[in-house]
């Protein structure tokens, strides 16, 4: 089982918990995370550079000081996302819900 499959695993188990995923600080470099529910994660410090995020509902997560440079987010649900001091430097933000989000020190925007 290769990264992707355990992480859309654990990912499911939390959704179907009701549960809030922890990945703070975590490597997923160019990582395949197309309509992933993130829905309130905590992913501050992550790196998800080159990651693909497309359909990726990532809504009030936790997305401080984050790299998501050159990340795929087209058609991301980023409603109330914390962006502060985040990279989004060649992110792909088209057709991504950005309402309410804090955007403080973000590079790339």
């Amino acid at each position: 089982m290769n990264i992707e499959q355990q992480l859309t695993k654990v990912l499911a188990a939390h959704a179907k918990a009701g549960l809030r995923i922890n990945l703070r600080g975590a490597n997923l470099v160019g990582a395949d995370l197309e309509g992933a529910n993130l829905h309130g994660a905590k992913l501050g410090c992550a790196d998800l550079s080159s990651a693909n995020l497309e359909g990726a509902n990532l809504s009030y997560a936790h997305l401080a000081r984050v790299n998501l440079c050159d990340a795929n987010l087209h058609n991301a649900n980023l409603i109330g996302c914390n962006l502060t001091g985040a990279d989004l430097r060649l992110a792909n933000l088209s057709g991504a819900t950005l309402d309410d989000i804090d955007l403080r020190e973000t590079k790339g925007v």
